[in-house]
């Protein structure tokens, strides 16, 4: 990826404490994001996730796509919609960006920081409305994205995801969608206008050519600006396979204990062995690439495998500060308020001296983004670690991410669909403990211990079992 500032400007717009909205001001600190581009050039796609990070890093984002106000007006799709000479479409065109643009506008006046409008925008005149709109009238910020890409093979590729996936085609064969596609992206090109510099001096924008290859900035001024432009790049559009597993069953799984850095079980070992060749005789996953945490049952489970692992401290189980090693049984005794707190909050919930699920979050963060721009990765990490993982892929809401359930000794399969993930689960043929613990409905500070334990998963009492026939199970 190359970072390019256009000649014109002496040196770059980034300067990260310039123009800092005052403190309490709502509209100063709300952003409109526009999306400019041809159809194809991986538009949509972009602001979905863009709306996801933003969201997950703690900026209430949301996306108006035009598209979604137009197909409210018209029941049979046809490329003629496009066409310029079609007044009477161009119309109803222009009613669903400005259904769009109210929408965004009353979403960021009413709280919401960003909002994301997804539109081709593709003349000066419709980007001069828009900022017109939000900034003269409203003092909302307005940073453009503008797509392009003349790479043929992504070209192919973004437009077969389109036919594929985009409600305007459902009801045509392949052959026709394909001509109706064509002739829709001739009738944009004949008043495509791309942004410049010379002719909209006041703009600020971001332009990213085939999916990133090459990033032009202008007028950027802040540091949500800078995020932006940091993270963009790396939402690849093209087909992506992501594999998550937890490790092995470890001997804590066993006696039900939290954290820790202990071995696999028996039976761990012998997921680590299936696993090994899931990934060689069945998947089968070409470059594989393979992340482990810093903990020993990680790199245990993944020794098998056919490609090295990396290990990567982002991965680290949550770290239970001073409950490590306790049984839950054994923090309602020593700790009960905490253990109380803690099933009452379980999200942004910190053990003394330890994380929360929101330090997990935060500290995943570079490795999402990494994720973001590959294919073909397994993860292998730890129960809190891949339910927020799983939870950003999926867009899941952050208080569902700490009751997301990650089986021990099953592969978790996720494919990029269009916009969205399709998520598939291979349960491996090895016994293990079950480790999900429901949120209990008494979580007062005065429960009683039954109550703060009817949902503490069964467990055993020791590891003597492992050479006596003889299994006591809690």
């Amino acid at each position: 990826m190359a970072l390019i500032l256009p000649e014109s400007d002496k040196k770059p717009h980034l300067m990260m404490e310039a123009q800092q909205p005052a403190s309490g001001s709502r509209r100063a600190a709300a952003m409109l994001v526009v999306m400019v581009g041809l159809p194809a050039t991986g538009k949509t796609l972009l602001a979905k996730k863009l709306a996801n990070y933003l969201n997950w890093t703690g900026q209430k984002t949301k996306v108006f796509r035009v598209s979604d106000y137009r197909r409210k007006h018209v029941e049979l799709y046809s490329h003629d919609l496009f066409r310029c000479n079609n007044s009477e479409a161009a119309e109803l065109r222009k009613k669903s960006a400005m259904e769009a643009m109210d929408d965004a506008r009353n979403y960021l006046l009413q709280g919401g920081q960003l909002a994301i409008l997804d539109g081709t925008n593709c003349d000066r005149s419709t980007r001069t409305q828009v900022t017109d709109t939000f900034t003269r009238q409203h003092q909302i910020r307005v940073l453009f994205i503008e797509c392009v890409c003349d790479d043929e093979d992504l070209l192919e590729s973004n437009t077969k995801e389109i036919l594929k996936h985009s409600s305007d085609y459902k009801e045509m064969n392949l052959e026709k969608a394909v001509e109706d596609f064509r002739l829709k992206m001739e009738h944009y090109l004949e008043v495509y206008q791309t942004m410049s510099a010379k002719r909209e001096p006041q703009a600020s924008f971001i332009r990213l050519v085939n999916a990133g290859e090459t990033v032009t900035a202008r007028g950027l001024d802040s540091p949500l600006d800078a995020r932006i432009l940091g993270c963009v790049p790396l939402f690849n559009p093209t087909a992506k396979t992501l594999y998550f597993s937890r490790h092995g069953e470890s001997e804590y799984n066993m006696l039900g204990r939290i954290g820790g850095d202990a071995d696999l079980s028996p039976r761990g070992r012998l997921y680590a062995q299936a696993l090994a060749r899931y990934f060689t005789d069945k998947a089968r996953v070409p470059g594989l690439r393979v992340c482990v945490s810093e903990k020993k049952r990680t790199q245990q489970t993944a020794s098998g495998l056919p490609a090295p692992y990396e290990i990567l401290p982002a991965l680290n189980e949550l770290d239970a500060g001073v409950c490590e090693g306790l049984t839950y049984e054994e923090m309602q005794e020593k700790y009960p308020q905490e253990f109380a707190w803690r099933d009452r909050d379980k999200l942004r919930y910190r053990y003394p001296w330890g994380e929360s699920y929101v330090d997990i979050c935060r500290r995943l963060e570079p490795v999402l983004l990494e994720l973001e721009r590959t294919t073909n990765v397994l993860v292998v990490a730890h129960q809190a670690v891949l339910r927020c993982m799983l939870g950003y892929f999926l867009n899941k809401d952050p208080e569902e991410l700490p009751y997301l359930n990650v089986p021990l000794h099953t592969v978790i399969k996720l494919t990029l669909e269009g916009f969205t993930y399709r998520m598939e689960t291979m349960r491996l043929n090895v016994e293990c403990v079950d480790t999900y613990r429901k949120q209990p409905r008494n979580c007062s500070d005065v429960r009683t211990a039954d109550d703060a334990l009817k949902t503490v998963p069964k467990h055993y009492d020791t590891l003597k079992f492992l050479t006596s026939p003889l299994i006591e199970q809690h």
